[in-house]
């Protein structure tokens, strides 16, 4: 982790060992097949706390899953196979990057591990995420245009 001023980038490997600990099963509810377990470290959050970076893992088995925040995922390593909504399965690998929105629902098959780094965001209702984009746009005003990518 390197600091500037009073917030911290921060810097985290694909290959550095950031999941250390006993492995989580999943609820029961949640298993179809299998004994997956998970593991998962918070790497960052935003400053409004509503958006945060994961890094999880699993190892083989079937399961469902609910995402009740919006999240992007970029496999590192392993693979799974997701099922949504009863349409046709689909394969996700190293590289390979899925968008979940809130209230969406998968099934997940893991073959035998998975690894992946995940941008969670708590959902708003509409008109206050058009007051979040019109607070943004009024602030790269102020600074001129500048910042951000």
């Amino acid at each position: 982790m390197i600091g500037f001023m009073s917030k911290s980038i921060i810097f985290a490997g694909a290959e550095e060992p950031i999941l250390q600990g006993p492995a989580k099963p999943l609820s029961p509810d949640q298993i179809l097949e299998g004994k997956p377990e998970t593991r998962s470290k918070e790497l960052g959050r935003s400053n409004d706390r509503t958006s945060y970076v994961m890094a999880w893992d699993c190892t083989a088995g079937r399961f469902n899953w609910h995402y009740n925040k919006d999240e992007s995922l970029v496999v590192l390593t392993g693979e799974a196979f997701i099922t949504c909504d009863g349409a046709e399965e689909r394969r996700i690998g190293p590289g390979d990057t899925v968008f979940f929105p809130a209230g969406t629902s998968a099934c997940w098959r893991v073959p035998k591990y998975i690894r992946k780094v995940a941008f969670m965001r708590h959902a708003m209702p509409r008109p206050a995420g058009y007051g979040v984009l019109a607070w943004n746009l009024i602030l790269r005003k102020l600074r001129g245009g500048r910042g951000g990518l």
